[in-house]
């Protein structure tokens, strides 16, 4: 085992061993049961199926001790992640898919993207690296119902299960201030109709200028969508030729004065 595996899995099985704080509350936010009960989503009474996914086996190992200890929920398989992972969902039935990051933000949003495609019913929770506000907003985006942090508890990470199989969505408190944040930012940062039509932008690149505003990189732009530097690059090409702007400064200026922007 190389020194970096190891001492990502230390730091990692230190945390899952340490008790939890009572500063790092989790928000969790749960819709109305009788809904959840309707549509199957919340099955009061039984036991979670819960199948890990990590690269590391000694980690795979270590989280399926853990919840295995807890006597409420069942670990129905294990995985290093794909090609095989949706098969073994599939095959196993299982209701929620603990995900460990693989420390690429691109790859993780890939994994998490293809499970809810081959099987929506699966839940997935997702262990992330960084805890950045970037990488939870496109892991949601991807679709996961709960993000915890590395750091996260042993038992942030069974009231995690607890709170997916409940039918809720958990996210460490700060994360979900930033949740509200971001659609509050989308909310006001879309302008009428007719300045739409007059600019002549597609969707995709509205959401690029207030990050161009922000002085933000193409590479920090294309981490935040999941997209590839040079394709952030095309944008801008032809957003500069869109609105007759001389490079990516004179864009935003140019939406300011045509309303797009305040």
């Amino acid at each position: 085992m190389s020194t970096s595996v190891r001492q990502s899995f230390q730091s990692t099985e230190q945390s899952l061993r340490k008790p939890r704080s009572n500063g790092d509350r989790r928000a969790s936010i749960g819709p109305d049961e009788n809904a959840e009960r309707m549509r199957g989503e919340v099955r009061p009474g039984k036991k979670p199926r819960v199948y890990l996914a990590a690269e590391n086996r000694l980690l795979r190992e270590a989280l399926s001790r853990m919840l295995a200890k807890r006597g409420d929920m069942e670990v129905v398989g294990m995985e290093t992640a794909e090609p095989s992972l949706t098969a073994g969902l599939l095959k196993e039935e299982a209701d929620i898919l603990l995900l460990t990051s693989r420390g690429n933000m691109i790859e993780d949003v890939l994994a998490i993207r293809k499970v809810r495609a081959a099987v929506p019913r699966v839940q997935v929770l997702l262990i992330g690296v960084t805890g950045t506000e970037a990488e939870f907003l496109q892991c949601v985006r991807a679709g996961v119902r709960g993000y915890l942090p590395r750091e996260a508890s042993a038992e942030d990470v069974v009231e995690g299960v607890r709170a997916v199989q409940a039918g809720k969505a958990v996210c460490p408190g700060t994360l979900c201030a930033a949740l509200f944040q971001h659609f509050e930012r989308e909310a006001t940062s879309f302008p009428s109709a007719g300045v739409r039509q007059r600019l002549g932008l597609t969707r995709r690149e509205q959401q690029l200028i207030p990050l161009i505003a922000e002085g933000l990189t193409n590479k920090e732009i294309a981490n935040r969508f999941c997209l590839s530097e040079q394709t952030v690059k095309n944008h801008l090409y032809r957003m500069k030729h869109k609105v007759g702007a001389g490079d990516r400064l004179d864009i935003v200026q140019v939406c300011r004065i045509q309303g797009f922007m305040v």
